[in-house]
């Protein structure tokens, strides 16, 4: 059957999430080695620990597992946006997050400081906000594609965030004719119900669709439920093992571009 659409994972898939959230840590971390004797590389080891016990401490836990948000955009989300109640609790939950996580960190290497907590977990949101960053081959990926095919945009978060992503990256959102935030939808990714949500915007039956994705548990688990091909962008050399396959692997973006052009 002849594909008609492409569909798009959005974190590390487009933008390089990644790296955004790493040297915002890197930042972050450096600036506390100013005031008080931690290294840095350890400092963010037992943030990212902390944060991701305490993120699953709460009772929005469960919500946010099922939404796709992941402990290191908690502590840079506002959840302003999103009509569960779960995001009304993660709004009230986010301020005291951000600093309790960099805090226990300190804790952790023996530095007491609550006031150096809270400036440091103000500082990392500051701190990825400014580092909007996208793969060197992402645009021209995305204009080998437009006119050519349907783009739809495919993400699991919160709305305000991912939104506020796109935004960061301003010429983005333009390509695609649809996008859906599993925030906003009400369950992500690999929940078949968003995919079929999709397919429904594009007026395409699974075959006549293609999902491209760097998450096994999410874009390829939920798209191959559906009888959607897809493409994994393995970046890291990882094993897909038996459980999930993916139609299609790639290292590298710009690898789906001749895969696309001979399904």
């Amino acid at each position: 059957m002849t594909l008609k659409a492409v569909l798009f994972d959005l974190d590390d898939t487009l933008l390089w999430d990644d790296r955004s959230v790493q040297e915002a840590f890197d930042a972050t971390c450096e600036e506390a080695a100013r005031h008080v004797a931690v290294n840095p590389a350890e400092l963010e080891a037992a943030v990212r620990k902390e944060a991701r016990a305490l993120y699953e401490s709460y009772e929005t836990f469960p919500f946010t597992k099922m939404i796709g948000i992941n402990p290191f955009e908690g502590l840079w989300a506002n959840f302003t946006q999103g009509e569960n109640e779960n995001f009304r609790k993660l709004q009230q939950l986010a301020p005291g997050y951000r600093t309790e996580s960099w805090t226990r960190g300190l804790r952790a290497l023996g530095i007491e400081d609550r006031e150096l907590g809270y400036k440091l977990g103000e500082l990392f949101p500051a701190e990825r906000r400014k580092r909007p960053l996208v793969y060197e081959e992402t645009f021209r990926v995305l204009d080998a594609l437009k006119g050519k095919y349907q783009l739809l945009l495919l993400t699991n978060g919160s709305p305000d965030l991912q939104k506020e992503k796109l935004a960061g990256v301003p010429d983005i959102s333009g390509y695609f004719d649809h996008i859906v935030i599993s925030g906003e939808f009400g369950v992500g990714k690999p929940d078949v119900s968003i995919f079929h949500h999709a397919l429904g915007l594009l007026g395409i039956q699974p075959e006549e669709g293609i999902m491209i994705g760097d998450k096994l548990t999410t874009d390829i688990l939920g798209s191959g439920s559906v009888g959607m091909r897809n493409i994994w962008i393995n970046h890291h050399g990882l094993q897909s093992g038996d459980e999930i396959v993916p139609a299609f692997e790639v290292s590298r973006l710009q690898d789906i571009l001749p895969i696309i052009a001979n399904v």
